[in-house]
């Protein structure tokens, strides 16, 4: 079909779009009118996006098993609009009785929540009543804080640790992941203004890239592992342990900084009653920690393209899995910075900490142990540390669309797993663990749109337009452009939104502009319809040499698959073909494929790719 270039008027500006266009919810289209969003996938000449410097004491005590804090923001409001009043989110708010939950919770889960002692802006003090909120409140300004203006916000809070850890909380009595610790100002973007969705559990997160200097006071004994530079290793660590740690900045072998038995003999921090460990992070989403009197701490580095880059474990002693994975964690920055995406691990340190969570947090992973599956393990590492790029060095929403963070996740974690176990093993996981539960599950919420917000789907619905259908959508397109095509555009979606807040539109254009093609037809096909993978032979004809096969997309998604055929000798013969057949849109296509002898029948072989209805993918040759 001859593709017809055509322009439209979108609120007096003017778009070129070819072929098919795509569908745009009201407030996004009104971004791209407005001028901050660009048809081209690039942040328009109106883009803009707020920030927060966050100066931040905190203290955690191991007896009383609070966190208390005191942060100053200096917030600059860069948006177009005047703020009456500031949406604060406290994502620990979770764990109070009464919020809003995707999941059961025990006993040991629930907490008093947040309690704000002190709130003030520009000097003028507020009464939060915060004991009325959820993970997202709210205050009003005595005087609205002005376009283009910055606002100095001081808070004073405290809060119990869930006994019960998920994402965060207490991993044992004396070893505590200290997440979402802080109150902070909620996004105000271009599209949505506030961003009010409660975090429920279940989706993920959405924050502004902020800098952030914290001071964390632990008791004698504890270590401190943060999120970015660590400034003061020599204000709390002993002698032999502070040239420990500093051998690991500069060493490929791993350094053991420090055994459980040194841990609990005092051996390893300042002997003081209180230790204050210093951290910053620049123009980064989050900030996190953990901290423990007895986990082992491993250390070593990495050379990359422009930096050594620090890679950390702390964990229990004898956890198999975790004593590999300092070495783990390097290979990983190394192979992520050299291969897929082939971007520079853009941070100086990486730490894994061994709870229970399986969660990624800027430079920090908190990984369940599974010391009987090296491989699950390893790969488990190497989904949370993919997740450096998208969401974290993106500023991607993953609240309203987890497929941008999580598919990509999924989809590195299967690419680095092709090299560390062979492609046969990395296939046979990826189907078990990604796919064959989703090519079996007939049901109406497998089959939303993946567009569709993360936020209104979940179960079945979440996980698998979340994981299981972006990735399988970014590898279909990968095996449709070719290797190198594929990831110039992919990098010119990450140049275009690093430090930025993409939404799917920007990724779509960016990757159409950055791939040089039109490729509307591939997003609809897999982003914005309820299609599915199944293929069916519907004929398979000898002409000579050559087999002519016909077949229908009865499921619809533009999928690769190779024709096996079976020669009279037993041998097979394999011919791949791209979801470039399916470009026209139609749903049913003759392909040819030739042999040199003899073909008796022929498959129709996804891979990974796998097939709902497998049972009409082979036929015998007439």
């Amino acid at each position: 079909m001859k593709k017809i270039l055509f322009s439209i008027a979108l609120a007096g500006m003017a778009f070129q779009l070819q072929g098919q266009e795509l569908y745009m919810p009201r407030n996004i289209k009104q971004a791209y009118a407005n001028g901050t969003r660009s048809i081209t996938g690039a942040p328009g000449p109106n883009y803009w996006q707020n920030k927060g410097v966050y100066n931040v004491k905190v203290q955690v005590d191991d007896k009383t098993k609070l966190v208390t804090g005191t942060e100053t923001i200096a917030y600059t409001n860069n948006s177009p609009d005047e703020m009456r009043g500031l949406i604060i989110r406290f994502v620990n708010n979770i764990h109070k009785p009464n919020a809003p939950r995707s999941n059961y919770a025990s006993d040991d889960f629930l907490t008093t929540g947040l309690k704000i002692t002190a709130l003030s802006v520009n000097g003028e003090k507020i009464d939060a009543k915060s004991e009325n909120w959820g993970t997202v409140g709210g205050v009003r300004l005595n005087k609205a804080l002005s376009a283009k203006s910055v606002a100095t916000i001081t808070i004073s809070w405290e809060y119990p640790l869930s006994k019960e850890s998920g994402r965060e909380g207490q991993l044992d009595p004396e070893t505590f992941y200290v997440a979402y610790s802080y109150p902070r100002v909620s996004v105000y973007d271009d599209y949505n203004g506030w961003d009010m969705l409660p975090h429920t559990d279940g989706q993920e997160f959405y924050n502004d890239f902020n800098d952030y200097n914290f001071e964390i006071s632990a008791p004698k004994n504890y270590v401190v592992w943060a999120t970015g530079d660590f400034l003061n290793p020599e204000d709390v660590l002993q002698p032999e342990h502070l040239k420990r740690f500093k051998k690991s900045l500069k060493e490929d072998k791993i350094v053991h900084v420090a055994t459980e038995a040194e841990m609990k003999a005092g051996k390893v921090t300042k002997q003081s009653d209180w230790n204050t460990w210093k951290f910053k992070a620049d123009n980064i989403t989050d900030f996190c920690f953990a901290l423990s009197n007895h986990y082992v701490w491993d250390a070593a580095s990495v050379q990359l393209k422009t930096k050594r880059a620090s890679v950390q474990a702390a964990y229990n002693n004898g956890a198999k899995d975790f004593e590999q994975y300092t070495g783990w964690m390097r290979y990983s920055l190394k192979w992520y910075t050299d291969n897929w995406p082939g971007v520079e691990y853009p941070y100086p340190v990486m730490t894994a900490i061994q709870g229970f969570a399986d969660m990624e947090y800027p430079m920090m992973i908190n990984d369940s142990s599974i010391p009987n599956d090296f491989q699950d393990a390893r790969l488990t590492a190497d989904h949370e540390i993919a997740h450096t790029y998208f969401p974290f060095y993106m500023g991607i929403n993953e609240t309203r669309y987890a497929f941008m963070d999580e598919g990509w996740a999924t989809t590195l974690e299967y690419l680095i797993g092709i090299d560390e176990n062979g492609i046969e093993k990395a296939e046979q996981f990826y189907k078990n663990f990604r796919v064959d539960r989703y090519s079996k599950l007939v049901m109406t919420e497998v089959d939303q749109p993946i567009i569709s917000m993360s936020s209104q789907v979940n179960g079945s619905g979440y996980g698998f337009n979340a994981y299981t259908k972006p990735s399988l959508a970014y590898l279909a397109l990968k095996d449709y452009l070719g290797d190198a095509l594929f990831k110039k555009a992919l990098h010119h979606y990450m140049d275009n939104w690093n430090g930025k807040h993409p939404i799917p539109w920007d990724f779509f254009y960016s990757m159409n502009t950055g791939s040089g093609k039109d490729l509307n037809w591939f997003w609809n096909n897999w982003f914005f319809s309820n299609n599915y993978i199944d293929l069916k032979v519907t004929a398979a004809t000898a002409n000579g040499s050559n087999i002519n096969i016909s077949l229908d997309n009865m499921g619809g998604f533009a999928v690769p698959f190779d024709v096996v055929a079976t020669l009279e000798d037993g041998s097979k013969e394999k011919t791949h073909f791209t979801p470039s057949v399916w470009e026209s849109g139609s749903g049913k296509v003759n392909v040819t494929v030739s042999a040199k002898k003899k073909v008796t029948s022929i498959e129709i072989n996804g891979g990974i790719f796998m097939d709902t209805t497998p049972a009409d993918n082979t036929m015998q040759v007439k």
